[in-house]
């Protein structure tokens, strides 16, 4: 199966709504995600709208990118957010230069591990739209005890710069960086 892997459009609200709630329905959706699956789902439809507009093609600031299968269903996302420098963090710390940072990475179960190379392909995606975007640097957190992830991470070239971020009653995210060279 081919897939095509690009932005979300503006008028796409439900299909990102729908992702968004299978993705927080995933049995480790706890260690990826800041919400629960309860809290998505009581958010009103204004709520998806304004969210899959920001984040939309055309829009700078952040970039949701799909991977959309033959059938036309989404099989799995990730979300670049553009930090620029100077910028407080969602950790409260100052962003040193003008960076990249993925979230809500997602591929329905079916399609990981797969030949395809779904996730891989949707990162490869993230980071074209990153260099495009004339960024150097895209970070991600992953949790310590999600070694799968972690491990993908690291396959895609993602290396640990050292940094953790606390979570509440748990052990941590792990930093992780890609730095785009130029070339």
């Amino acid at each position: 199966m081919t897939h095509l892997f690009r932005s979300i459009r503006p008028d796409e609200w439900r299909q990102v709504k729908e992702l968004r709630l299978d993705a927080l329905r995933d049995p480790v959706a706890h260690l990826a995600f800041l919400e629960t699956y309860e809290d998505a789902a009581a958010k009103s439809d204004a709520f998806w709208q304004d969210r899959t507009a920001g984040a939309a093609v055309g829009v700078v600031e952040r970039q949701q990118i799909v991977a959309v299968g033959e059938d036309g269903g989404w099989v799995g996302t990730v979300t670049v957010l553009v930090e620029e420098a100077g910028e407080r963090d969602w950790l409260g710390k100052t962003v040193g230069r003008t960076q990249g940072h993925l979230v809500g990475v997602f591929v329905r179960p079916e399609h990981r591990g797969t030949e395809a190379g779904v996730t891989r392909a949707l990162f490869d995606a993230a980071l074209a739209w990153s260099w495009e975007a004339g960024l150097e640097r895209v970070r991600l957190f992953v949790h310590e005890r999600n070694g799968r992830a972690e491990a993908f991470y690291r396959k895609a070239g993602f290396l640990p710069t050292g940094e953790t971020a606390p979570m509440p009653g748990d052990t941590g995210e792990l930093e992780l960086e890609f730095v785009i060279t130029r070339g």
